[in-house]
């Protein structure tokens, strides 16, 4: 049997500012990856593929952030939080290895196109 003290006991209430905050949150955090995805097909350059994979490198992990937050909302006890930020914690490690691979390799044939083409200068 679980200890008392290791479950926790938040009102519905509670619960549902924290939903509310958290969709909120993650309708302002849209927005601006809205905007800043505008800005940055406005303005061709040599980084606009780097910026571009930047940023749904950066949508990608906040999504998994409010997935995991609204997860953790609905957790009944410290050993559910724990296993739910262990499996979290586990699963961003894989991500971000695997986002790194792509944004090296990315940013590496970036740098190889530029000394391809001639200077305009």
């Amino acid at each position: 049997m679980m200890d008392p003290k290791l479950t926790m006991d938040v009102p519905p209430q509670v619960r549902e500012f924290a939903k509310k905050s958290v969709d909120q949150a993650e309708k302002a955090v849209s927005t601006f990856l809205d905007s800043a995805s505008k800005s940055v097909a406005m303005a061709p350059g040599p980084m606009t593929d780097v910026a571009k994979q930047a940023l749904a490198v950066t949508e990608k992990n906040l999504k998994a952030s409010f997935e995991h937050a609204r997860k953790l909302m609905q957790a009944k006890d410290i050993n559910e939080i724990m296993q739910l930020q262990s499996e979290f914690l586990r699963n961003q490690f894989g991500t971000a290895t695997e986002q790194f691979k792509v944004m090296t390799s990315g940013a590496a044939s970036g740098a190889n196109d530029d000394k391809e083409k001639p200077d305009l200068i």
